[in-house]
C-alpha cells in the first residue's frame, strides 16, 4: 500500500510537497518523475510512497516505467495475482510485484485488463504517445482516489491535504456534498466536502487528455445483485477460505481486527488455518452498561482467540486514550465521518502498529453482503420498491434525524438526482430489490464510512488494510444469492450463522449485533471521568454541558458536532457562499 500524487504539468516541487506531506503512506521509499511529449511538448509530473508487501523495496520502487515506455503510479494489491502469472505465459515477472504485472496489463490489454484484477487499488496510468493518462479506483473503492481539474490540467493523489492549496476555493464546504451529508450522514458522491475536489466513484476509471484538457472516455466495473442462485453451506465455507488465502499475499506481518462479530471471526478463523496471527479487540474501560454492554464485543472476540490460540491483544480504551487520539483523528480523517468512535479507532491502528502489524484484515462489508442490519429485514417483510428511483429515494431516508452539517441545503428531490448520475441502474434487480439495496450499500455506505476509515487511519501508521469480503469474487459470489435465503423475519446473516455453526464459538454464532463504539455518553452522564468533563466544558460551556448530558442520548449527539467543529478548524474550512 502506497500515495501516489500526480500533476499535468511540469511541477517537481509541488509532487515533492505532496509526497512528503503523505509520507505516512509509504516509509519504504519516495521517487518522483517528470515526463515530457516531445511532440506536444505537454507532460505530467508523478510521485509515488512506497509501502512494500509483494517484494524487497528494491524491487517495488515506483513511478514504474513499462515495456512500452509507459509511466504506472500504483496504490493497492492484486489478489489474483498468482492465477494472472499462471493464465499469462508471456508474462515475465522479473520482481515477484504485482506493478509489475499490473503495467504489463495495461500496456498489451489497455483498460479491458481492469476486469481481470481483483483488486484494491488506485492507480495513474500515462500513455506518452497518446498524450493522455488513465485514472481508476477499485470495484469497492476500498482505496481512494481524489482529483480535481484546474487550469493547468489535471492534480490527483491519495490525500486530499495535498490539493488544498492548488484548488482555488478548495477550502470552501461544497454545497452538494454537504447537503448530501447531512441528510444522510455519508458522502457516496462524486463531488467531495472541499468544492473543486472530487473523487473517484467506486469501480471508475476516467481517461483524460493533456492535450485538450479533459475527460475523453470512462469506464465502470458494477458487481451486480443478479439474486439467482441458492445457498450451500460447504460452498459459501470454501468461499470464504478462498478470498482470506487469496488475501494474505505478501510478506509482511498481519493483524486481524477481531471486534467479536460473526465477520470478522471467519476472517481471523479462516486465516489462522494458514497462519499464526494476531487478534485485536477494543475493551472499554471504565465499563459501562447503558443500551448495550459495550464490552459484549471483546468478550467474544476472547473466546474464540483462546479457543484457537491466537496471540490475542485487548486495546483497553479509557477516557484519557480516547482524548489523546482526538486530534490525530480529525487530522488524518479529511472527509468528515461522525462516528463518535473515531478517536478509538485512530488509536486502535497505532496499537496495531506499535506491535510491528504492517497489514491488517478486518470483517467489512459482511453485513451488506449477507443481510447483517435490520433495515434488510424491514424492507424485505414491508413494502418493496418497484423501481430503481424509488430504492434510491429509500436510501437517501437512512438517518432518522438527517445531521445538521450546513445551513443552506439542497432538497431532497435533487439528491436522488446525483445518487442516480453516480449509481446507475445496473445495480437494480426487480426480483430482489432488498439485494439491490445490498449492493449499493456496498458501493456507498462501505467506502464512505468504512474503507475511508480504514484508509486514513491505518496509512497514518504505514499500514496496508485489507477487506477479504469485499474481494470482487467473494462479493459476485454472495450478490448472486437471493436474499431470501439470507434473512427471515427473526434472523439476520443466516448464510453464514449457518455455514459456521459448530465451527465458530456459540458466543459468537448467537451473539445479539453490537455496534463497534466507545461509550463517551455514558462516561460523561455517569461523571467518570474529571479530564473528559473538563474537555467538553472548555468545547461547550457549564450551561449547555448540563443539558446535553442530562441523558446517554443527548450526550451522544454532541460529540458529532465537535468533530465537525474541530475538522473545520483543522482544515480551515469556511462554509459555501
Amino acid at each position: 500500500m502506497c500515495g501516489i500524487y500526480g500533476i499535468t504539468a511540469g511541477d517537481q516541487k509541488f509532487i515533492n510537497d505532496y509526497m512528503h506531506l503523505c509520507k505516512h503512506r509509504g516509509p519504504d521509499g519516495g521517487q518522483k518523475i517528470e515526463i515530457v511529449n516531445k511532440e506536444s511538448g505537454n507532460g505530467v509530473t508523478l510521485g509515488h510512497n512506497l509501502l512494500s508487501i509483494m517484494s524487497e523495496p528494491k524491487n517495488s520502487r515506483q513511478p514504474w516505467r513499462t515495456p512500452k515506455h509507459n509511466s504506472l503510479v500504483y496504490n493497492g494489491e492484486i489478489f489474483n495475482y498468482y492465477e494472472l502469472k499462471e493464465k499469462y505465459k508471456d508474462f515475465t515477472d522479473t520482481t515477484g510485484c504485482d506493478t509489475e504485472l499490473l503495467a504489463w496489463g495495461l500496456d498489451k490489454f489497455g483498460l479491458s485488463f481492469i476486469d481481470e484484477i481483483d483488486s484494491m487499488h488506485g492507480f495513474a496510468y500515462y500513455e506518452v504517445d497518446k498524450d493522455r493518462i488513465t485514472i481508476s479506483r477499485d470495484h469497492a473503492g476500498i482505496k481512494p482516489l481524489y482529483y480535481a481539474e484546474i487550469d493547468r490540467g489535471l492534480v490527483f493523489g491519495s490525500e486530499v491535504k495535498g490539493m488544498l492549496d492548488i484548488v482555488p476555493g478548495a477550502r470552501k464546504l461544497d454545497k452538494l456534498a454537504s447537503s448530501f451529508q447531512s441528510r444522510t450522514g455519508c458522502n457516496p458522491l462524486r463531488n467531495t466536502l472541499f468544492s473543486g475536489i472530487k473523487q473517484l466513484l467506486p469501480g471508475e476509471t476516467l481517461v483524460y487528455s493533456l492535450k485538450d484538457k479533459k475527460f475523453i472516455d470512462s469506464k465502470r466495473i458494477y458487481v451486480v445483485p443478479n439474486g439467482n442462485k441458492k445457498f450451500n453451506a460447504d460452498e459459501f465455507r470454501q468461499q470464504v477460505s478462498d478470498t482470506v488465502k487469496r488475501c494474505a499475499i505478501g510478506q509482511r506481518k498481519i493483524g486481524v481486527f477481531l471486534s467479536g462479530g460473526l465477520d470478522s471471526s471467519v476472517v481471523a478463523y479462516e486465516l489462522g488455518k494458514l497462519q499464526k496471527i494476531n487478534t485485536f479487540t477494543n475493551r472499554m474501560y471504565p465499563e459501562v452498561h447503558g443500551d448495550e454492554d459495550y464490552n459484549s464485543d471483546a468478550n467474544a472476540a476472547k473466546v474464540l482467540a483462546d479457543k484457537e490460540g491466537y496471540t490475542h491483544h485487548e486495546v483497553v480504551i479509557t477516557p484519557k486514550e480516547y482524548m489523546t487520539a482526538w486530534d490525530q483523528s480529525i487530522y488524518y480523517m479529511e472527509q468528515v465521518n461522525f462516528n463518535p468512535s473515531m478517536a478509538m479507532y485512530c488509536h486502535t491502528n497505532k496499537f496495531m502498529a506499535d506491535k510491528g502489524i504492517v497489514v491488517t484484515m478486518a470483517g467489512d462489508m459482511g453485513d451488506e453482503l449477507l443481510g447483517g442490519y435490520p433495515k434488510y429485514q424491514k424492507m424485505f417483510y414491508g413494502e418493496l420498491p418497484k423501481t430503481w428511483r424509488e430504492l434510491l429515494t429509500l436510501w437517501l431516508q437512512r438517518l432518522k434525524r438527517p445531521k445538521s452539517f450546513t445551513r443552506d441545503i439542497i432538497a431532497d428531490e435533487q439528491l436522488v438526482d446525483e445518487l442516480e448520475l453516480c449509481y446507475s441502474d445496473k445495480l437494480w434487480n426487480p426480483d430482489d430489490p432488498v439485494g439491490s439495496y445490498m449492493a449499493l450499500d456496498c458501493v456507498t455506505q462501505c467506502p464512505a464510512e468504512f474503507f475511508s476509515r480504514n484508509d486514513t487511519y491505518g496509512m497514518a501508521y504505514s499500514m496496508e488494510g485489507r477487506f477479504p469480503l469485499a474481494s470482487k469474487t467473494f462479493m459476485q459470489y454472495c450478490l448472486n444469492i437471493h436474499t431470501r435465503y439470507k434473512l427471515n423475519q427473526s434472523e439476520t446473516k443466516i448464510m453464514i450463522r449457518s455455514a459456521y455453526n459448530g465451527i465458530l464459538p456459540n458466543d459468537i454464532i448467537y451473539k445479539p449485533k453490537t455496534g463497534w463504539t466507545v461509550p463517551v455518553g455514558l462516561w460523561l452522564t455517569n461523571k467518570m471521568d474529571q479530564d473528559l468533563e473538563d474537555f467538553y466544558t472548555k468545547e461547550l460551556g457549564k450551561e449547555k454541558l448540563k443539558t446535553v448530558t442530562s441523558s446517554q442520548k443527548s450526550a451522544k449527539m454532541l460529540i458529532p458536532d465537535l468533530i465537525l467543529k474541530h475538522w473545520k478548524e483543522t482544515y480551515k474550512v469556511t462554509d459555501a457562499s
